[in-house]
């Protein structure tokens, strides 16, 4: 057992940048790799400020971009530990955009990304127990447990599935798939 624990609010950690053209894709909007490569710098200093050591991304779960970024908005990244393992943490981050003009926040993305504390030989690092001190830090918790439990599942199930019975073939036939494996 841990000997030395933490609060999810020691892990808080909120950065913001203004979009600039320069950071577009080719329909103007700001471009998702982009976005992508900043969460994954505050998911790192999240990792590294709560377990005090540094951190690699172990990965990256459930990015879905529910609104496109605007040249000219200021986006707010918000990252906290969720969850912690032995080495691991699951750090939540929470991506919003803000018309500067009009005061408008729109929430853009949500995200999970699972770091790895690492020592200075680069071995796993034991980080800190998590102290939950309200039934958002506990149900943000509980998710992550019920999403390492589905991703268990998911493995699982891809190890043992048969990709060439009767039954996938004739699913793959109904998504107007033909396959010709030799």
């Amino acid at each position: 057992m841990n000997a030395i624990y933490k609060t999810v609010a020691s892990s808080n950690i909120t950065i913001s940048e203004l979009m600039l053209p320069s950071h577009t894709n080719f329909s103007g909007k700001i471009h998702g790799g982009y976005i992508l490569s900043l969460m994954d710098q505050i998911a790192f200093a999240c990792g590294s400020k709560f377990s005090g050591n540094y951190c690699v991304t172990a990965s990256v779960d459930t990015v879905d971009f529910l609104r496109p970024i605007e040249v000219g908005e200021l986006v707010t990244m918000k990252a906290s530990v969720n969850y912690v393992g032995k080495s691991s943490m699951i750090i939540g981050i929470r991506v919003e955009s803000e018309n500067i003009q009009t005061g408008r926040i729109n929430h853009c993305n949500s995200s999970y990304f699972t770091m790895v504390s690492k020592d200075k030989d680069g071995t796993n690092a034991r980080v800190p127990g998590l102290v939950l001190s309200d039934s958002e830090e506990l149900r943000r918790f509980i998710n992550c447990i019920k999403q390492i439990s589905l991703k268990k599942e998911k493995d699982r199930h891809e190890e043992n599935f048969n990709y060439s019975s009767k039954e996938t073939l004739e699913i793959l036939k109904k998504y107007n798939v033909l396959v010709q494996i030799s």
